[in-house]
């Protein structure tokens, strides 16, 4: 009897073992996170940071690897997820102003449509998206328009960073020879 329970035992845990999700693979676009303010993990750990953080981004990035990035693998006029795999993700850790819309403490995800002259920046409701695959304007918060420009340097890495100065802050946009901000700043909770 006890021969039986052994085998019994061994055999289910063989069977688990076997049946465990192998580790993924390393990812070609790897996801990365940026705060505002620049590196507040950092600050948090040596006591530095005041508050929580105003914002951060979470994002996956593509490489250009020898392609056309801008009217080429990114379509003009065609909705993009501002990044690679999982649509780009922004949370708001305390209310903010995008453009003239005053954007809620919550998470959201941001989409693009890029052309050659202006990027819509689009901040939706409907999150945990992979891809613009679902994308549905029904849950848009806010459209931003704003102007890229052509820079002297290539990008290789899609990067998304926050350049702050006084209250405010961009979220920068880089890749190929493309730059992009999209500017925030706090909404006064003074009355």
């Amino acid at each position: 009897m006890k021969k039986i329970g052994f085998f019994l035992a061994f055999a289910c845990m063989s069977l688990g073992v076997l049946g465990q999700q192998k580790p993924t693979e390393l990812d070609k676009s790897p996801m990365d996170m940026s705060y505002w303010p620049d590196n507040y993990p950092l600050l948090k750990m040596s006591g530095k940071a005041k508050d929580q953080p105003i914002a951060r981004v979470i994002y996956g990035r593509p490489a250009k690897n020898n392609r056309t990035i801008f009217g080429g693998i990114i379509k003009y006029n065609e909705l993009w997820r501002l990044g690679a795999n999982e649509a780009t993700e922004l949370e708001v850790f305390v209310p903010v102003k995008i453009g003239n819309k005053i954007i809620n403490k919550g998470r959201y995800t941001l989409f693009c449509v890029p052309t050659e002259n202006k990027w819509t920046m689009i901040v939706s409701k409907d999150n945990f998206c992979w891809g613009s695959f679902t994308y549905d304007t029904r849950k848009d918060l806010a459209r931003i328009d704003i102007k890229p420009e052509t820079t002297d340097e290539s990008v290789e890495i899609f990067t998304l960073f926050f350049k702050e100065s006084a209250g405010k802050a961009n979220l920068v946009m880089l890749w190929d020879n493309q730059r992009a901000e999209l500017p925030m700043s706090l909404v006064s909770t003074k009355k």
